[in-house]
């Protein structure tokens, strides 16, 4: 195996490409857990992105989770922010 590790824009990009080639999640989960390991996501991680692909959505830049955004009470802290 390379010294290289993945980050996740990457492992995104590279779903694309399995997407495009009429791989389930399943096989792309396999051949990139083959290929990086344990920098490999989950195959759970996997089916999410391609019902994303299915539904049009290509856009590979992490996003935020959906959480609750954070809120400051410090005023002084929050125009620190700004």
């Amino acid at each position: 195996m390379s010294v290289y590790e993945p980050n996740f824009r990457h492992l995104r990009e590279v779903l694309i490409f399995c997407f495009n080639m009429k791989k389930s999640a399943a096989e792309a989960h396999r051949m990139l857990s083959n290929t990086y390991g344990e920098a490999a996501i989950s195959e759970k991680t996997y089916r999410e992105w391609f019902q994303r692909f299915k539904n049009g959505d290509f856009d590979v830049e992490g996003r935020h989770s959906g959480g609750r955004e954070k809120v400051f009470e410090d005023a002084e802290f929050d125009t620190l922010l700004v």
